[in-house]
Parts: C-alpha cells; structure tokens; sequence
C-alpha cells in the first residue's frame, strides 16, 4: 500500500473517531519523520481526510442524538438557536472551527447533535485553519527530522498530558450541553 494512501487512512480514521485518536498533526509529523514524504501533498491529504473524517463525526452525531438524554440534546439545540440568530455568535463559531484547539472532535460533535448548525461552513474554515497548521507542523517536522529534537517529538505525541487534553475536551463537552442556556427571543 503507498505511504499516501496508509496516510491518508488512518487520518481519516483518526478524524471520525470521538475520542482518544492522536491529533492529525501528530500523524503528519509522523510520516514526515519514518516516510519521508512530500511535505505539499501530504498536507493536502491531511486536510482533506481529517475534514472528511471530522464531517463524518459530525454526521454520526446527528443519527445518535436522539439517543442521548433529552435535556442535554435541548439545552445544546437552544445554543445553536443562539447562534443561528446572532450573526457576531456566527462569525464568533467559524472562528473557533478556524482555530480549534489540537483537538476538534467534540467541536464536531457539538455542531453534529446541534441540527439547526450547518455543518458545510464549518467544515470549509476548518479545512482552511488545517491548511495553516498542517503546513506548519509538517515543514517543521521536516526541518526537526534528521535532529534529537525530532525524536522528543515523537515521544510526546502519546504523553499522559496528550491523553490528559483529551479527558478535558470530553468534560468540556459534557459541561456544554448541560449549561442551561436561554432560547433566543
């Protein structure tokens, strides 16, 4: 199998699981440091399989929302109201998908159990946020490859202070939906 193609997979994979997948960056730098790949092209697999796999998060969170306790759904659904009818809260949302935190996932399953958010301008500013940063991590990675700084690098990408964000985000997201927020009058 190319390296592109084994690439672009497990970015894909990363990007719809919820939780505790390493972030895309890691995974670039990655294949930058054992592949040594093309930095251009792999920045644009990247981008495109980690919003192709962010949109299926998305789109997964929309079938599963019924399923979860109604309360939360409501209170989530009140802030997409909150947005959808305050255009500063709008451009203030792109904003955050434009530069999301290293992880994105709850974001995405956030705006996927909010239906009335739609999902495509989302996608579109993170795709160009992760243009951005992608290029950065992977002509940095290239420049770190061949040094010992490289291989710190690669350790720190599976920290406990790695795993440690990703607990957060997740308690972030449970807290989210549990803030009572007011409908938008």
């Amino acid at each position: 199998m190319s390296s592109y193609l084994l690439a672009g997979l497990v970015i894909l994979l990363a990007n719809v699981m919820p939780a505790f997948a390493p972030p895309t960056w890691s995974i670039l730098v990655y294949f930058v440091f054992r592949e040594h790949m093309n930095p251009a092209l792999l920045v644009l697999i990247g981008v495109t399989c980690a919003t192709l796999g962010r949109g299926g998060l998305a789109l997964a969170f929309r079938k599963i929302s019924p399923m979860l306790p109604r309360g939360y759904v409501a209170n989530l659904e009140r802030l997409g109201s909150r947005v959808n009818t305050d255009s500063r809260s709008a451009r203030g949302l792109l904003l955050l998908f434009f530069v999301s935190p290293i992880t994105s996932a709850q974001l995405f399953e956030a705006a996927g159990i909010i239906k009335q958010v739609a999902l495509k301008p989302l996608l579109f500013v993170f795709a160009l946020g992760r243009i951005l940063s992608y290029s950065f991590y992977v002509s940095g990675a290239r420049a770190l490859s061949s040094t010992s700084l490289g291989a710190l690098i690669s350790r720190e990408m599976t920290s406990p202070q790695a795993i440690a964000l990703q607990v957060t985000f997740i308690v972030g997201l449970v807290a989210l939906g549990n803030v009572k927020w007011k409908a938008q009058t």
